[in-house]
């Protein structure tokens, strides 16, 4: 390697960003800022209400309240310093900070694709099994649940991260994207990258593609079970929950397909990070929306967290 590619190595990145145009970074900051914001109090609001209520202490919640946790970190990985760098002249990244922000991004994102899983088992058991429900669902059961989830991303994790820090960058370090994330990075590599790009195809499909093909065998057995419903009201409003539930979920792991399982020389920057923003973004602001404000007990345990009520198991 000669001098210029040695200096190289241990340059930082920079982050080009959503966009290079200067008349569309103030724009961009102050709607990611609602965005985020909106997100932060939403999933913020879920994971006090839950661990302040004693009723809302069914296995669902349980469930909820860890992901609404993982949301919130998930979308501060990434977000604040795509709007430091909206407004500020430096947007670069030194080599380890870009590793630890890949790092924490992959750990989350995993964790929200198994706790999603999760949650469609527990409605799938409370739907279709539910004489059984509170012996498949068990306090044991959701924490083994939960446990595995946080345990299995950040193994995953960790092993991309050993795998990308092996990479040479004697190249531009010039990073087409508003945080370091896997396909921009490989392109700018100049390492051989196969064994990367078969992990990504394997281990990465297994903790991404399972648990959403986990989720669908879940909510079609749901649909089965609810069109056998007496109550046409019913069947209603339970096609309209499941309905929206599997309209994000499909948000979220479409766009995190599409970016992550294909090949690395037709991968497009500016696609890839209109893609990205779904699933950093949008989809964590949704999630409360979706799962618990249009749920009367979350309700109720968000209006006595700011009345300063207290409210009982039987309250619900």
């Amino acid at each position: 390697m000669d001098a210029t590619n040695e200096s190289s190595e241990g340059a930082p990145f920079i982050l080009l960003g959503l966009t290079t145009s200067p008349e569309q970074r103030r724009p961009l900051f102050g709607l990611f800022l609602v965005l985020y914001v909106a997100g932060i109090l939403g999933n913020g609001l879920i994971v006090a209400a839950i661990r302040a209520s004693p009723a809302l202490r069914a296995p669902m919640y349980f469930l909820l309240a860890h992901l609404s946790f993982a949301d919130l970190c998930f979308t501060s990985v990434t977000v604040p310093k795509m709007l430091t760098n909206l407004l500020a002249h430096d947007r670069s990244i030194s080599v380890a900070g870009c590793l630890t922000q890949m790092y924490f991004f992959f750990a989350l994102g995993v964790t929200d694709s198994c706790l999603l899983a999760a949650m469609a088992y527990d409605r799938y058991v409370a739907i279709c099994h539910p004489l059984h429900y509170a012996t498949r669902m068990s306090r044991a059961v959701c924490k083994a649940l939960v446990g595995t989830a946080w345990l299995v991303s950040h193994v995953h994790s960790l092993l991309h991260i050993l795998l990308m820090a092996r990479l040479s960058f004697c190249a531009s370090h010039h990073v087409p994207h508003f945080f370091c994330d896997h396909q921009p990075l490989l392109r700018l590599s100049c390492s051989d990258t196969r064994h990367i790009q078969l992990l990504i195809f394997t281990e990465g499909a297994a903790v991404v593609v399972t648990p959403f093909l986990l989720i669908l065998a879940s909510y079609g057995a749901i649909a089965a079970a609810v069109l056998r419903l007496p109550s046409a009201s019913g069947r209603l409003r339970a096609v309209s929950t499941c309905g929206s539930h599997l309209a994000v979920v499909s948000l979220f792991y479409g766009t995190v397909i599409a970016v992550y399982f294909q090949p690395t020389s037709r991968y497009e920057a500016e696609r890839g990070r209109v893609a990205t923003v779904m699933y950093t973004v949008v989809t964590p602001m949704l999630n409360p929306v979706i799962y618990s404000l249009r749920n009367r007990d979350v309700q109720g345990a968000l209006r006595a967290l700011f009345t300063g009520r207290k409210i009982s198991a039987g309250d619900s």
